[in-house]
């Protein structure tokens, strides 16, 4: 499927109505005033769906969606008959869903059901070795909107952003960089160039 349609779709952005008219799309008259729109598991078909904080979803949703991993079968917000699709279902969430599970938050068959291939992805303070290299990304990545010549970071400012314990993972150091980007005035990172609530 590596060629085929990668969506995402951020769960916990969206209210559970909201949410099942994204997943499932939904036909005209549906709602007031807005045209039919094919759903992201439309769109993916024969790709791939990333649901991206599925711990977020409600036990309703949760339900629906059991229901297509089950049977590839969904049906649209407004619509009576039912669509097919292949999509292959990537979920990530930083909830512990078998606490969740436990506490009944989360049905332990959906849980069973997106955990074929389960996959730990530790904290970044867990692998600081990764840093240097996300860095270097985000300074490739945010160098263009920042309209900065900053190219580099300094060997004291990495030491720096290594100590760190970052709370808020990938996000955090994105914005890190991003903002030390703003605030650079050469060519090159250095430590004061860090925001105060980095190390």
């Amino acid at each position: 499927r590596r060629d085929k349609k990668f969506v995402r779709i951020n769960c916990s952005a969206l209210p559970e109505a909201l949410l099942e008219a994204e997943l499932f799309g939904h036909t005209q008259g549906a709602f007031t005033g807005v045209a039919a729109k094919p759903g992201t598991l439309s769109v993916a078909d024969g790709g791939t769906l990333l649901l991206d904080e599925i711990g977020s979803i409600t036990p309703a949703m949760q339900a629906k969606l059991l229901q297509v991993l089950e049977t590839r079968e969904y049906t649209p917000v407004g619509d009576v008959q039912s669509r097919t699709c292949n999509v292959r279902i990537v979920a990530a969430t930083d909830v512990d869903l078998a606490a969740a599970v436990d506490a009944g938050d989360f049905r332990q068959d959906l849980f069973y059901s997106i955990s074929v291939v389960p996959i730990s992805l530790p904290s970044l303070r867990e692998r600081a070795g990764d840093i240097p290299l996300l860095v270097e990304h985000f300074i490739r990545k945010h160098s263009p909107e920042a309209n900065t010549l900053v190219s580099d970071i300094s060997d004291e400012a990495m030491r720096k952003l290594l100590r760190y314990t970052w709370p808020g993972n990938i996000r955090q150091i994105e914005q890190v960089v991003r903002r030390a980007l703003i605030l650079s005035d050469g060519d090159t990172i250095q430590p004061d160039d860090l925001p105060l609530e980095s190390p």
